[in-house]
């Protein structure tokens, strides 16, 4: 396996493409974790309506977040066939179809949020918070799916600064908005919950009007908004981009059913869960930044035709995400209560989460090797092999494994949790397997 650790000129091209992506990721997950932190200042009941809330928005939202993926895998295709005047057709095709797909689902989940709180939360306190908080959520979904499009844009021309720059103003706004609605700071209302996510969906679409300022001045000369897309675009990106975007929204689904997995157990539990899976996001967006690498280097091999240098980044950028985020782990196999403590002031919440904090920790670098190569599929065009895998895994296996022992034979959350960490240590080995085999090498984008 030596051989496949990048040195050199590899290294630095990787670091240089996935550094940004990383940076922009990692500041995602930081303000995840500050909103997690200014909304515990609410209570147990709000952070867990927030939990929920943001998952099922997650689940609302996911057949557009699907697209950027696409975009970037045919985007940087073009980059490596050096076909530079059509780079960004891709991305208005993209933005077209996020914009019509997001309409139907804006009005469905808008009107839809208080019975779909009232199911998803038996908790009379908790559901009229989460209902609201979800409802102006999605007054977000256009940007977000913008925004997606245009990161798959970015990424795919090697230009990573540009999302990174973008999403750094986003969450700093998103902060400041955020703590101003939550608690009426700046001269702004007071709003509490809502307050969250209003400052979330204001600081979206601030980011979709930057992102179009970018393109404007420097993707004109890639075909930025040369027209509308024609049908055979539409249809080209489509069948890259729907096998992702049905993955998303099973994963989706699949997180806010383990939410109500974890809702059966207690109201305690479901905010501990709320803050593990928080943590887990600020540990994996980094190897999703690095898997976003290898989408884009994956994908530039592939156009120039060479196929061994496509399977290499695939291997070396693993190597570099598994290392990495066992490294960044440390904390939380070594200092479980100090984590938690962040986020939680009763002993018996910051016991209740202690070991599965520590389990994530040790499991997580065999995460990243799934989470890589997945991204790594879909540079290479094999999103439908990727959703298969994917959708099998969390609904065949772990959706019912983590109802049986949690809920039904009562090893509460620490049993729901070892499942989750075994589905995805399943899931790393199965994708090592697809990109050991190479049958991606032969599919055309």
């Amino acid at each position: 396996m030596t051989q496949y650790w990048p040195t050199g000129e590899r290294l630095q091209q990787i670091m240089m493409l996935a550094l940004p992506i990383m940076a922009g990721m990692l500041s995602q997950s930081i303000l995840n974790i500050v909103d997690t932190w200014m909304v515990s200042h609410l209570g147990s009941d709000a952070l867990a309506a927030v939990g929920m809330a943001s998952n099922t928005n997650y689940l609302a939202s996911a057949m557009v977040i699907g697209l950027g993926a696409g975009v970037q895998a045919m985007v940087a295709r073009r980059r490596g066939e050096n076909n530079i005047e059509q780079m960004a057709f891709p991305l208005n095709t993209g933005l077209a179809i996020a914009i019509v797909l997001s309409l139907p689902l804006f009005l469905i989940f808008y009107f839809g949020a208080e019975p779909i709180m009232r199911f998803l939360i038996d908790d009379p306190n908790v559901s009229p918070m989460a209902a609201d908080y979800f409802a102006i959520r999605i007054v977000g979904l256009f940007a977000l799916g913008m925004n997606f499009s245009f990161r798959g844009y970015w990424n795919g021309v090697n230009r990573s600064t540009v999302y990174m720059r973008t999403l750094i103003v986003m969450h700093i706004a998103n902060v400041v908005l955020s703590y101003g609605f939550i608690f009426g700071a700046f001269g702004l209302p007071e709003l509490g919950v809502v307050g969250a996510g209003l400052g979330t969906t204001l600081a979206l679409y601030l980011a979709s009007v930057l992102y179009g300022i970018q393109c404007w001045l420097f993707a004109r000369v890639n075909g930025f908004l040369h027209g509308l897309p024609s049908w055979n675009q539409i249809q080209d990106t489509l069948k890259l981009a729907l096998p992702n975007s049905i993955q998303q929204v099973f994963f989706a689904g699949g997180l806010t059913m383990l939410f109500w997995i974890i809702a059966q157990v207690g109201t305690h539990e479901l905010a501990v869960g709320h803050v593990l899976v928080t943590i887990i996001l600020f540990l994996i967006l980094p190897a999703m930044g690095l898997g976003m690498a290898a989408t884009s280097l994956v994908s530039q091999a592939l156009g120039r035709q060479d196929a061994e240098d496509a399977h290499r980044w695939g291997v070396n950028i693993t190597l570099v995400g598994m290392a990495f985020l066992w490294a960044i782990a440390l904390p939380l196999i070594l200092l479980p209560e100090w984590v938690l403590g962040l986020f939680f002031h009763e002993p018996a919440l910051i016991e209740l989460g202690r070991l599965p904090v520590r389990i994530t920790g040790l499991f997580i670098g065999l995460d990243a090797c799934g989470i890589i190569l997945s991204q790594a599929l879909l540079g290479a065009g094999a999103s439908k092999v990727v959703m298969k895998i994917s959708i099998l895994l969390q609904w065949a296996f772990f959706i019912p494994t983590a109802f049986l022992v949690g809920p039904y034979l009562g090893y509460g959350l620490l049993g729901i949790w070892i499942f989750q960490l075994i589905q995805r240590l399943l899931q790393a080995i199965i994708m090592a397997r697809q990109w050991r085999g190479r049958q991606w090498a032969s599919i055309k984008i």
